[in-house]
């Protein structure tokens, strides 16, 4: 596999993000820095956070559209497990989640844009992310009618964001965008599409924040981590993901999607140095 690579800067971490949520990154950087900013512990960043992502709309909260699994004190700050689940009554009409850590330095962890191979059975989604201090995690949902529904939990994590990565910068740069896609059977919930299958796509990448520090040099490593990830289904749509800093090093999804004739997963994803890889689930990789 031939991985050409870019030199780009820090700033392309701000190349994902609407003017709203730069924003709230870098208020977030700036009080991170100054030794003599207040913090209280009343604090809320989410009433800022649903002004700027999500244009102040409602958000219904807890009504059963959507489910979040987190838990309450994370082993790993910067590898936190979470699974999200939407019920097979409202699956079909949910075009998009958003995935909110509301203390991060960039609080938009990802977005994630369903498409007509994301099936009509239960919809399910795993990741995981860093979680830089005690925070609550939102999983938000926005249906087809531009309704906006919210599941959120509170984790107890600190220094995800900052945490060395598990190799140094080279080794993990060796490794740079290989890719396993693993397809399984159905998993057999009730209430889901006998058309419904489950699949696993993991990357090699470091998805360096910028906030980590070489314990050699003593410089930071500039950002540099998956900024697209698209799944198709026999060329259809399963999602496609905008993601940030917030995901883990060596980004893993699993998730659902709806059987059809060909039930090939074509796997494309973009970091922010340019850097394209792809694979699908009948082994090709480049």
């Amino acid at each position: 596999m031939e991985v050409k690579m870019q030199a780009n800067p820090l700033a392309n971490q701000q190349s994902v993000l609407s003017p709203g949520r730069l924003a709230l990154a870098l208020v977030a950087l700036l009080a991170l820095a100054l030794p003599g900013a207040p913090v209280r512990a009343d604090d809320d960043p989410w009433p800022d956070i649903r002004r700027d992502v999500f244009d102040n709309r409602e958000v219904i909260e807890n009504d059963g559209t959507i489910s979040l699994d987190a838990p309450y004190r994370a082993e790993d700050a910067a590898v936190v497990p979470l699974t999200m689940r939407i019920p097979a009554s409202i699956a079909r009409d949910v075009k998009s989640l958003t995935l909110v850590i509301d203390k991060n330095p960039a609080p938009v962890a990802a977005t994630f844009h369903f498409g007509e191979a994301a099936g009509s059975g239960e919809r399910m989604l795993s990741t995981r992310v860093r979680i830089d201090m005690y925070s609550d995690v939102r999983a938000v949902i926005e249906t087809n009618d531009g309704k906006l529904h919210m599941a959120a939990k509170f984790v107890k994590a600190s220094g995800g964001c900052s945490a060395p990565a598990s190799k140094d910068a080279d080794e993990a740069l060796a490794s740079l965008g290989k890719m396993q896609i693993k397809t399984f059977d159905q998993a057999g919930a009730a209430d889901r599409s006998p058309q419904t299958r489950e699949a696993q796509v993991m990357i090699r990448h470091p998805n360096f924040t910028g906030m980590q520090m070489d314990q050699i040099s003593r410089e930071y490593t500039p950002a540099k981590f998956v900024q697209t990830l698209e799944v198709k289904r026999g060329g259809a749509l399963v999602f496609r993901m905008d993601g940030g800093i917030s995901i883990s090093e060596n980004p893993n999804f699993r998730f659902t999607f709806g059987s059809g004739g060909d039930d090939t997963l074509e796997v494309t994803a973009k970091d922010t140095d340019g850097s394209v890889f792809t694979a699908t689930s009948a082994g090709k990789a480049t």
